[in-house]
């Protein structure tokens, strides 16, 4: 495993993780830890595992405004445990967004992925000035729909042939949370 990049500070930061802004830097990290995690992951998520599509995915999130990227990293080694992103980012009187996310092999079962999350919540409700996050999971991901529960989210909808995922149209169930759900 390379020396993790600790590319930039804490945005915020937890008792074990702290979340942070992609960097380009962190491509050989982030690809290395796809790869290891890849049983983990399918057949919900397709995160970039070489550093030519992680320079893709990462510019989007670096670049674009209407995406934000996470970071979830342990604080006692800097090591990345997942990732966090909201995407589709509407500004106004909607001030909402659509999240992503992603744990890696060596995280899961741990909680960081939990705390990280917390923290994107309160980063997204305060200096982004969102009001409302959607979570969108294919409703066999029982390890996603636990995180977004715990998190304070609450079931709003079922989406039949909402995403393209792996070949196919996937259901989705609409997950959702507000600044003010927060605040309780």
């Amino acid at each position: 495993m390379p020396e993790t990049s600790n590319a930039a500070p804490y945005l915020a930061a937890g008792p074990r993780v702290g979340i942070r802004h992609y960097a380009y830097e962190d491509s050989e990290e982030f690809t290395q830890l796809t790869s290891l995690s890849t049983e983990h992951h399918r057949p919900w998520l397709f995160p970039p595992a070489s550093a030519e599509m992680y320079a893709v995915y990462a510019r989007k999130l670096i670049e674009d405004p209407t995406k934000a990227g996470f970071l979830v990293c342990a604080r006692d080694s800097g090591r990345i445990a997942g990732f966090i992103n909201v995407n589709n980012i509407v500004e106004g009187g909607f001030r909402s967004g659509a999240i992503g996310y992603g744990a890696f092999a060596h995280a899961v079962g741990r909680g960081l992925m939990g705390e990280g999350l917390g923290l994107v919540l309160r980063y997204a409700f305060g200096p982004m000035g969102l009001h409302r996050l959607e979570a969108n999971i294919q409703p066999d991901n029982e390890a996603s729909i636990g995180l977004v529960r715990g998190a304070g989210f609450r079931l709003e909808g079922f989406s039949p042939d909402f995403l393209y995922i792996d070949g196919a149209w996937r259901d989705h169930e609409r997950w959702a949370i507000t600044a003010e759900m927060l605040k309780r």
